[in-house]
């Protein structure tokens, strides 16, 4: 399809508009991660709707000494992909059309949720994050607005501030898209060298064995409600062997429901083994939190929660995350 390329807020303004607007906004280097964001788009905006993908590079997101000069910048690329997958407008603002008269004096606050993981290593990131993410909603006016759940702490912020502050669009979180090995999908995944990408698979393999450890322990909780624990179910498995191994079956099945701390045991211990890899993997952060407001769950937690991760490879920081559900008998989905 035809896709244009605009760089005002006038020129979007001035199209015509029949069906719904979404729009996926994106600081450009696109990939097959925001090529999935722009597909859900087009589905939901539907045949008569219109997809807008904004090209943003935000130089409020950009603390001292991280990679705002070296962020990729491939606008052609970023507008043929887009076009490819369905995006009607690639919306690429200069830095003064977004910020006339240079950065802005008000911008929004992230509060409390924003001072913590992400925003407790980058200060400021989610102050300036969600300034460009209100100018642009204002800029390009949608109906709904798409978002990664890869970026799972701006996700929630992204719905708090459109919640709280009565902005009228729906937010989207679109599923992590990850490479054949696990990697998440990210435009800094182009820095790794080949060794440092070796490494890096420690992120998504920290979040896979702390999920496989909670499906595990969920499937030993229902070994054991599948049989009560009666005298005659011990003198049968007794008589069979297999007393100790039910007897372990059974304690780990009735531990503390959910298992966090299983959980985030797992995970460490493989990023513990990144860390004595060459390159070594620095950790950031592992953390086990609540969506709503991003502070660590407790062992009695039950509903959503995300297992978050954060660290570095060489020079570049990644970040990566999975999402549990917590029920009274600790399974997770």
């Amino acid at each position: 399809m035809t896709t244009t390329l605009l760089r005002t807020a006038g020129e979007l303004h001035a199209r015509t508009r029949a069906g719904r607007r979404a729009v996926v906004m994106t600081m450009g280097a696109l990939h097959e991660g925001h090529a999935t964001l722009i597909r859900t788009a087009r589905g939901i905006a539907g045949p008569d709707g219109e997809v807008v993908v904004t090209v943003f590079v935000n130089p409020l997101q950009f603390g001292e000494g991280e990679d705002l000069d070296r962020y990729p910048r491939t606008l052609d690329a970023d507008v043929e992909l887009a076009g490819q997958s369905g995006a009607d407008v690639v919306f690429a603002p200069a830095v003064d059309e977004v910020y006339p008269g240079g950065e802005p004096e008000v911008r929004i606050t992230a509060g409390p949720m924003g001072e913590r993981l992400e925003g407790s290593s980058r200060p400021g990131h989610f102050d300036g994050m969600l300034t460009v993410v209100a100018k642009l909603l204002h800029l390009t006016r949608p109906d709904i607005a798409l978002y990664g759940q890869k970026d799972a702490q701006q996700l929630a912020l992204i719905r708090r501030m459109v919640r709280d502050l009565n902005f009228g669009v729906e937010i989207v979180g679109v599923p992590t898209v990850r490479e054949e090995d696990g990697l998440a999908l990210s435009s800094r995944n182009r820095y790794l060298s080949a060794a440092e990408r070796r490494t890096a698979l420690a992120l998504s393999g920290a979040l896979f064995a702390g999920q496989d450890r909670h499906a595990a322990q969920e499937a030993l909780r229902a070994r054991a409600r599948e049989v009560p624990a009666t005298r005659a179910r011990a003198e049968a498995l007794s008589a069979i062997g297999e007393s100790r191994a039910a007897a372990d079956t059974h304690a780990v099945a009735t531990a503390v429901p959910g298992g966090p701390a299983a959980v985030r045991a797992a995970a460490r211990q493989v990023l513990d083994e990144a860390a004595r890899l060459d390159p070594p993997l620095a950790l950031d952060y592992l953390a086990l939190v609540d969506p709503s407001d991003f502070t660590e769950i407790g062992d009695d937690f039950t509903g959503d929660a995300v297992l978050a991760v954060a660290a570095r490879v060489g020079a570049t920081r990644l970040i990566d995350n999975i999402p549990l559900t917590f029920t009274s008998f600790g399974a997770a989905s």
